[in-house]
Order: structure tokens, then sequence, then C-alpha cells
């Protein structure tokens, strides 16, 4: 089997990308559990974000690169899928903020998350929803 490091310079040159872009992909894609990403990286121009059939990229206007980060998002979920549980090791990555002890046994843990002013939202990658923590206490769906 191909190592990480490997795959990440093969879809590098593959998609005329840095392999650090792609790495940053990668994690984002895990967190997201292989369903969408959100990430910020100078080859996509700044914040980006990717879900199947939905590409943007902080350079709004370069549909190519749009194009491109379909493509990589594309193989890297062919790769995900093909070789580990997607989603799974999502809760032992660093997320960021306040995510740490997150993990609800209903919910398992947490793929990726973000502030909208108040309360913190998650994504859960093992069942398809955002939940939201209120003052603290366990997250509602």
């Amino acid at each position: 089997m191909e190592s990480e490091d490997k795959f990440v310079e093969r879809l590098a040159k593959r998609h005329s990308l840095s392999p650090a872009a792609v790495q940053v992909v990668l994690v984002a894609l895990r967190r997201g559990g292989g369903r969408m990403a959100q990430f910020s990286h100078a080859d996509f121009g700044g914040m980006s974000q990717w879900s199947p059939g939905m590409s943007m990229v902080g350079d709004m206007f370069n549909t190519q690169l749009k194009s491109r980060l379909d493509a990589l998002c594309t193989d890297i979920v062919s790769h995900l899928t093909a070789s580990e549980v997607v989603g799974s090791g999502g809760g032992e990555l660093p997320v960021g903020g306040d995510v740490a002890g997150m993990v609800d046994e209903r919910l398992g843990p947490p793929g990726s998350g973000g502030w909208s002013e108040r309360p913190p939202i998650r994504n859960f990658p093992r069942i398809p929803r955002l939940g939201h923590r209120r003052s603290g206490q366990d997250f509602h769906l």
C-alpha cells in the first residue's frame, strides 16, 4: 500500500499543486468524513470549501481552480474510501477551538465545526447532522 506521503506527492504532481495544499485538503476531508472540507491555503486563494457538486475557492472567479479542487477532492475521497473508514479518525485530529472533550457517545467525535457568533456548531460524521452547544452543555441537533 502507498504511504500517505507518496500519495500526497502523487496528487500534488497530478493536480499541479503544492504537497502542502494537498495535505491541508486531505486533513479537512478526513475531518468532514469525506463528505465536506473547509480549509485555507494560498494555492486555492485562501478560504475554500468543497462538498460533492460544490467547490468554492478564495479566488472566486477562477473556474479552473474550482475544477482542480473538485478533481483533487474526488481523488482523495476515493482513496479514503478504499483505504480507511472515512471520518472515524476525525475526532482524533486537532480541529481547533474547544473541540477537545466534545465527544458524545450518541454522536461520536465531531468532524469539523465553526462558530457562527455563538454557540459553537459542529458536524458529526457518524450521523448526518449538525449540532450546536447550549450553555456549555451537550450538543443539540
